[in-house]
């Protein structure tokens, strides 16, 4: 199985929909030019009892698998590219994260296009648009003004 499974695209999906999370982050940082860093992933969380999840993840041919303190297992795709590719792969199989792979795929494409600062604001806008699809119960609401 692999990515160019419409077997393992599904279960993957389904995955992702139970297990995972698409967000992105625009993180305060003065070396980047409008002095954030656009920082976007896709992640999925399995207990470590799950001995499966590292070969099964394995097959997505890109990102990397952290073992957590906390006995989970976190295995996280943060490559634009790689990102691109696999949500253009995944997306026609989600059923709930629909919406977050659509943003995430547009906002990847925005990032690209950037040449002004009325284009990042625009960005950060869309950005903002995860807050309404995702939930986060330590959410800390910040004004992005660089």
């Amino acid at each position: 199985m692999s990515l160019n499974s419409k077997i393992f695209l599904a279960y993957i999906a389904g995955f992702l929909d139970g297990d995972g999370s698409i967000y992105v982050r625009a993180k305060p940082n003065p070396a980047y030019r409008y002095g954030y860093q656009i920082a976007p992933y896709v992640v999925f969380f399995q207990s470590q009892s799950s001995i499966q999840f590292p070969d099964i993840m394995s097959k997505i041919e890109y990102g990397r698998l952290r073992v957590r303190n906390d006995g989970m297992f976190e295995y996280t795709i943060a490559k634009h590219d790689e990102l691109k590719d696999f949500l253009l792969k995944v997306e026609p199989y989600l059923l709930i994260k629909s919406k977050q792979a659509r943003l995430m795929l547009d906002i990847l494409e925005l990032k690209k296009q950037v040449a002004s600062a009325k284009d990042f604001d625009y960005l950060l806008k869309r950005i903002e648009e995860f807050r309404t699809l995702n939930y986060s119960k330590n959410r800390i609401k910040r004004t992005l003004t660089p």
